[in-house]
């Protein structure tokens, strides 16, 4: 069960007109908020991001399931069952037996996963893997989704790292 912040954060974002991928990300950060403070460990982030992912459907956010050919079937059928589970009220709890197996298994995973390190590597390697007119809208999407305070500040966090990078040469 996601913490109630987490359930806010995420809610506060979808009335802000905000993206379903962008609501999800809130439940991605607990996730790895929960591997850091040691509750449970994953073995890349990629596991810890498919795990937010599935909460969030599951939560209600409606991010819909990726389309055929994009991801393996087994992971489709499975964003699947979680988007619908998240559309529908909850008819029966969760298996115990089950979440203490899934919270055992999880348990033994290291936590090197959601390392700073790990993490930009991570969101490094998805960048690349678009291209400069999608990084490009993207961006503006952002930006026009940000207070004119919120803008300035992201302009003098940019403005920081192009120096700090230019010293760095």
């Amino acid at each position: 069960m996601p913490d109630k912040a987490t359930m806010d954060r995420a809610e506060r974002d979808r009335r802000q007109g905000k993206a379903p991928t962008t609501q999800a990300g809130e439940f991605i950060r607990e996730e790895f908020h929960h591997i850091r403070e040691g509750k449970h460990g994953a073995r890349l982030p990629q596991q810890a991001i498919a795990i937010g992912l599935s909460k969030a459907r599951r939560a209600g956010v409606r991010l819909r399931p990726p389309k055929k050919g994009r991801v393996s079937e087994r992971t489709r059928k499975s964003a699947a069952r979680a988007f619908r589970a998240g559309q529908r009220r909850l008819k029966h709890k969760p298996s115990a037996r089950r979440s203490r197996a899934i919270h055992r298994a999880l348990e033994r995973e290291g936590v090197h996963s959601a390392s700073h390190r790990a993490i930009s590597r991570q969101s490094r390697r998805v960048a690349r893997q678009r291209t400069a007119a999608e990084r490009s809208r993207i961006g503006r999407k952002a930006a026009a989704t940000k207070t004119p305070a919120q803008r300035r500040a992201s302009a003098r966090k940019a403005a920081r790292t192009r120096a700090r990078h230019a010293a760095g040469r």
